[in-house]
């Protein structure tokens, strides 16, 4: 059975028809017919189309026959033309007759025209139905057209020719990964081998002591910032924003319980056969834990702080998410009011010294708005949140030159170092983490333009333009005073980070994507793709205890020794 949905049909007298069914059945020759009525806004009805549907040789031919339509009262004015859409994505369309040159007649229906046997108004003339043509003939015919959604050819039905049903439609293919995204994060857990174990002898690729940055101190940035590309393209569309909570939350909280056993002091060294914690002593933040909060709060921010305008351009990208960033804009003015208007007063702490002794030291602070490594806001909020016994027990600024006769490498203490150079410090604490989030959130800015935007050169544009207003806000801040510093991660060092991964992304971005230098990166393709297992068996560690698990006669006689591994 075949069905038609048509619009009303506004006639040349401005008259609206409508279709009216009628039950279809078969004629003297066993084809299924089908019939239909049009009816007029007065409510009278006259046939307007019989449709003979016939199998000739396995394939559907159509024929069609135009029977009479109300005659029309002029016949300058071009009816409207109007689409029937049928469920094979066929349509009809109403073409507009084509008036008799140098007819004088009258357009009031005066032409010769007689009733047939079955009441129809027929003018003598011939047609495509039997060698007559009826008045509606004169006023246009319906014809069978190709609408956007249908899959093969259009079909003529007055020839009686067509095409079979085009076949169903593929599945749509799966959703294509960012090249580009996986090598830079492939390169950015390269460097973080790189520079824990090229560290330790090469100071520029180790972490800088207290104020400054290395070529270490951009791994951390790099990280959140592709942790916020990645929600862009995750969350670009959200039906259920509950769910979608509840998943991001999910996430956070597995990633925050792997950090928390990978660097809580869980495992003891690789050198080292024995393992636990005391829970009393583990310590709370670390890498996974900081990314775990950024991806949390950047997350909540795309599923629900963005709007539904248009976007042409950088200015409507600004509108769209201005929300996101005024949360961004929140944060940082949050975390510069408690880095320099918190009042740090005077502390102490205890370590152990040889034969289990404690030794107690005084650091003297009573300042505000200090940036230096014992009386900062950052250190103090840690340990008065976390407890000092949940700090990170090997601070970074152990090395500089107040602490450490080999700085910028670990060393003896000169004789007049400071009280706070041995004191516990975090460098993933939890107001330095606040600033990780404006990393994340920057990141999430540079993936809504790999959605909104479509040309490589409009991309990228956006991209090098904001990253290069970064780097020099930076520099510009870190020469009036506001130093970088990672351990704190102020915002000198957030925008000199995030300007730096905007740069570089765009570069890969541009060689990979645009260029199709795919060859040269399948590693770093693979190792961004496995980012978390490198990081968890390489960089914590994991793979070389397990190894060092098996040995000869003693722990000292396994494979690690002879690749000089150590502890």
């Amino acid at each position: 059975m075949w069905t038609h949905t048509r619009r009303s049909i506004l006639g040349p007298a401005g008259r609206s028809i409508r279709p009216s069914k009628r039950p279809s059945g078969e004629d003297l020759y066993g084809h299924h017919t089908q019939t239909e009525q049009d009816t007029d806004r007065e409510g009278e009805t006259f046939p307007s189309k019989k449709i003979d549907l016939l199998s000739r040789n396995g394939v559907r031919a159509y024929t069609a026959c135009i029977y009479a339509l109300r005659p029309s009262t002029t016949t300058d004015l071009a009816p409207a033309e109007v689409t029937t859409t049928t469920k094979r994505s066929d349509s009809y369309s109403y073409s507009p007759p084509r008036p008799r040159q140098g007819s004088q007649r009258d357009t009031r229906g005066t032409a010769r025209r007689r009733r047939n046997n079955q009441g129809e108004l027929v003018v003598p003339s011939s047609g495509a139905c039997g060698g007559r043509r009826t008045a509606a003939a004169g006023m246009g015919v319906y014809e069978l057209v190709r609408t956007e959604d249908a899959a093969g050819p259009a079909m003529d039905l007055e020839a009686g020719r067509g095409l079979p049903p085009p076949p169903a439609k593929a599945p749509p293919a799966a959703a294509q990964r960012l090249v580009s995204l996986d090598v830079f994060r492939g390169i950015t857990v390269l460097l973080m081998i790189i520079v824990d174990d090229a560290g330790s002898f090469l100071p520029a690729m180790n972490h800088s002591p207290w104020e400054g940055v290395t070529i270490a101190d951009f791994v951390m940035p790099f990280f959140l910032f592709i942790v916020g590309v990645a929600l862009a393209l995750a969350y670009k569309r959200v039906p259920d924003k509950l769910d979608a909570t509840r998943k991001a939350t999910l996430r956070a909280l597995k990633l925050f319980c792997v950090g928390l056993v990978l660097q809580g002091g869980f495992f003891h060294g690789v050198r080292s056969l024995t393992f636990g914690v005391d829970i009393a002593q583990i310590r709370l933040m670390g890498i996974l834990q900081r990314i775990a909060i950024a991806y949390l709060v950047t997350a909540l921010c795309q599923i629900w702080l963005k709007g539904d305008d248009d976007v042409d351009s950088g200015l409507d990208l600004i509108k769209r998410y201005k929300y996101q960033l005024l949360a961004g804009l929140l944060i940082t003015i949050t975390y510069m009011a408690l880095l320099y208007g918190t009042y740090v007063p005077d502390w102490e702490y205890r370590i152990s010294g040889p034969g289990f002794t404690e030794k107690t030291f005084t650091v003297r602070c009573g300042v505000r708005g200090d940036s230096g490594p014992g009386c900062n806001a950052v250190g103090m909020i840690d340990r008065k949140i976390l407890g000092i016994q949940h700090l990170y027990g090997r601070p970074v600024y152990a090395r500089s030159q107040q602490c450490s006769i080999d700085s910028p490498q670990n060393g003896p203490l000169p004789p007049d170092a400071p009280s706070w150079c041995q004191a516990p410090f975090d460098p993933e604490g939890l107001l330095s983490s606040v600033m990780a989030i404006v990393t994340c959130l920057i990141g999430l800015q540079y993936g809504h333009i790999i959605v909104h935007f479509q040309k490589h050169k409009e991309r990228i544009m956006h991209w090098l333009v904001p990253s290069f207003g970064m780097l020099v806000l930076a520099f510009a801040m870190d020469f009036f005073g506001m130093h970088m510093n990672k351990p704190l991660y102020t915002l000198s060092y957030t925008l000199c980070t995030a300007g730096a991964a905007g740069l570089l992304f765009a570069g890969i971005y541009t060689l990979v994507d645009l260029y199709g230098y795919r060859r040269p990166t399948v590693a770093m393709e693979w190792m961004g793709m496995h980012a978390l297992m490198i990081f968890v068996l390489i960089a914590c560690n994991i793979l070389p205890i397990f190894i060092h698990g098996f040995y000869w006669g003693e722990p000292n006689n396994n494979l690690l020794k002879f690749i000089g591994i150590k502890a």
